[in-house]
């Protein structure tokens, strides 16, 4: 089992930065893929980016080259960034985890892949 728990500010202007936390407890092994993903409001829940514990990083084109998940200081942590801010980035973001079965097996950014999930936080870009 594992437990997830994502922080960071709610509230940004458009063109600043959004920087968010997801602090991960329990098995280890169940959380080798870390995933952010965002649902914004009347839309379906949408992939942002994943990172497996070798630090391989994957993005969706909504934010490619602007965004960055890098593995914080502390080996549970995971951080996502995202510059250049839109009112469009207004989200529920979530973090998830899953287990990673060896080298060959690739973190996609597909929600349906992963088991774990941290309970959100809410996100406003305003212009």
């Amino acid at each position: 089992q594992v437990h997830l728990s994502e922080s960071g500010r709610g509230s940004v202007q458009a063109g600043g930065s959004l920087r968010l936390s997801c602090v991960a407890s329990g098995d280890r092994a169940g959380r080798d893929c870390i995933g952010w993903f965002r649902q914004a409001p009347g839309k379906e829940r949408e992939g942002v980016a994943t990172i497996d514990h070798t630090g391989r990083a994957l993005y969706m084109d909504s934010v490619k080259g602007r965004a960055i998940v890098s593995k914080g200081r502390a080996e549970n942590t995971t951080n996502l960034q995202i510059d250049f801010l839109k009112p469009e980035d207004t989200a529920i973001y979530s973090c998830a985890a899953r287990a990673q079965w060896g080298g060959g097996d690739v973190c996609f950014i597909r929600g349906r892949d992963f088991e774990f999930w941290g309970p959100g936080i809410q996100v406003t870009v305003s212009s």
